[in-house]
């Protein structure tokens, strides 16, 4: 079994990607069961289906099980299958303090919102936040991308 391990934070400096490529991110989800979820990715010219479980108490991991599928089935799930909206945004990598920070630039519905994320090998593995980072919204469900398709950003009060 796989487990995904993460940190979530939203981003309060995004000078932070300027100059760095991002990656264009569309994703759709087949199952919103609050127990598991299934998600279908394109990214770039790669495309994935994602079966993540149930996030433990702290908000911080969870299963997760990702396998490559052709890029063709991916764009066909996501225009006739997926719920909507779908997911839009731009991945950015950035380095700091010695980790990998996915930061993820949303678009359509959910313009506006900008997380980073760092995953780690332990739930009590110790990291530095950066300075761009800013408050910690880890075991805020409000944030997790299979809820933004229910509860889009644009419609936060």
């Amino acid at each position: 079994m796989s487990l995904e391990i993460e940190r979530k934070f939203l981003v309060r400096d995004t000078s932070v990607i300027e100059g760095v490529g991002g990656i264009e991110i569309r994703q759709g989800y087949l199952s919103i069961d609050p127990e598991r979820s299934v998600r279908v990715r394109r990214a770039g010219e790669l495309a994935f289906v994602t079966i993540k479980g149930m996030t433990n108490a702290s908000g911080t991991s969870r299963s997760e099980f990702e396998y490559p599928i052709p890029p063709e089935d991916a764009d066909a799930i996501l225009d006739e299958l997926a719920h909507r909206p779908l997911i839009e945004k731009t991945r950015y990598r950035v380095e700091a303090g010695g980790r990998v920070w996915e930061i993820d630039v949303f678009a359509g519905v959910n313009a506006g919102l900008v997380v980073a994320e760092v995953e780690l090998p332990g739930e009590d593995e110790r990291f530095s936040v950066p300075a761009w980072a800013d408050a910690e919204v880890t075991g805020d469900p409000r944030y997790y991308n299979v809820n933004l398709v229910e509860h889009p950003y644009r419609d936060w009060a």
